[in-house]
């Protein structure tokens, strides 16, 4: 087992070098050109397993959409296994500064602690509330890279509604929008490779010690956090756990779209810049691929997904099925122009591909199978996406459009 630790160890740091995001570094064997994208069949959203055609919402809810789900769990992300002893969860609000950023908002550190006989973890929530707003408020729940109990989270002493982290929380208490964050890290390491302190352990069976091929990986148990602080802002009188959005950028993208496929309390899913595993599709192989990925990172994913590397043809699921997951729930979509490790242009047809779903269940969705032009963000729609100028990161322009497109499907209609 320690042998097969530094190995992947090494693996990772090597990988690390080689892959930056500046496209120049990294030209080899990993495609950019659109012209060499290899032909692909996408897997059909709306026949069932069987081969039956999906016609009603009925059959799409009770029997294509599960089969799906169950797909993606045990091929792709890795299913949550029934812990031999139940998980006892306790809710603990340890401070409340009603006065946070100048009195615009009250943020709330709580304190989320997961045990059975296996041991203990525990989450640190960070809840801001706009004092103005009439509550309970619509909010969004982002996965962060950013450690919740670090001072990123501290007002900025010189920017005025923004966090130490630069997150722009003054623009949506000015909307009369909560704020929710949730560390990446505190129930499994960001590259996780032995599963010994998080999470995990308290579901180990008898003698395991080690995720089964179709049991969780990293991103299962980031998405499985953000469930359990929807948990919590159920018994939030300040939020409305009705009109939450759950959110993230990058990996943490990839965990949103999880998060919300699963977990049909999230109103809204904002998916930015995620790429592989994320909203990118895998036949593509553009940019970043299942290979890339399993290298640098072996266990994002469950171990079954190894089985489809330069074979995701085989694969029976694509992304534009997990993100017709979501609906009729709202998704939005955001790539970069220099982003081509997160292939943008997959990114788009995923949602393109996933509005198929959306329609059948009357919503609407993308029409076109063209990517909008750069800087033209689609909001009025149940599907939504935007392509701006630059690389990979959130902008004010991109969070900006988020808070467009929550306020046009989450505010209530007079």
């Amino acid at each position: 087992m320690k042998k097969t630790v530094i190995c992947i160890a090494i693996l990772l740091l090597s990988s690390t070098l080689v892959f930056s995001r500046e496209p120049k570094e990294y030209d080899g064997d990993v495609i950019y050109n659109e012209s060499k994208i290899p032909h692909y069949d996408l897997p059909r959203l709306l026949v069932t397993a069987e081969g039956k055609k999906v016609t009603t919402s009925e059959e799409w809810r009770d029997i294509r959409r599960p089969q799906i789900l169950s797909l993606f769990s045990n091929l792709v992300y890795g299913c949550v296994p029934e812990p031999e002893s139940p998980i006892k969860t306790v809710f603990t609000v340890k401070q409340s500064d009603p006065k946070f950023m100048d009195g615009k908002a009250t943020r709330k550190d709580v304190q989320i602690r997961l045990s059975n006989d296996k041991g203990t973890v525990e989450m640190l929530v960070l809840v801001f509330v706009p004092n103005k707003a009439i509550k309970p408020v619509p909010a969004f729940m982002k996965h962060s890279f950013n450690d919740t109990k670090s001072r990123d989270f501290d007002a900025h002493p010189s920017r005025r509604g923004q966090l130490r982290n630069g997150w722009p929380l003054g623009e949506f208490f000015d909307r009369g929008y909560g704020f929710v964050a949730i560390y990446q890290q505190d129930l499994v390491g960001h590259n996780e490779v032995e599963f010994l302190k998080g999470i995990h352990r308290l579901f180990y069976r008898k003698g395991q010690s080690f995720p089964k091929a179709n049991e969780w990986g990293v991103l299962s148990a980031v998405a499985w956090g953000a469930m359990r602080a929807m948990d919590y802002l159920e018994t939030d009188s300040d939020i409305d756990h009705k009109r939450m959005a759950i959110m993230g950028h990058s990996k943490m993208g990839k965990a949103a779209l999880w998060t919300a496929a699963q977990d049909e309390r999230f109103a809204l899913a904002i998916s930015a810049q995620s790429g592989c595993a994320g909203a990118a599709l895998w036949r593509r192989r553009s940019g970043e691929t299942l290979e890339k990925m399993v290298t640098r990172f072996p266990y994002w994913l469950c171990r079954n997904a190894w089985k489809f590397v330069n074979n995701e043809e085989d694969l029976p699921v694509d992304q534009h099925m997990l993100l017709a997951c979501i609906a009729p729930r709202p998704v939005y979509v955001h790539s970069g122009v220099e982003d081509t490790w997160a292939d943008g242009r997959g990114e788009y047809l995923s949602a393109y591909h996933a509005s198929e779903v959306y329609r059948l269940l009357g919503k609407k969705g993308m029409s076109s199978e063209s990517s909008p032009p750069v800087g033209k963000a689609i909001i009025e729609s149940d599907v939504g996406y935007h392509i701006r100028k630059g690389g990979h990161s959130i902008e004010m322009y991109d969070w900006q459009r988020f808070l467009d497109f929550a306020d046009y499907h989450l505010k209530k209609k007079k």
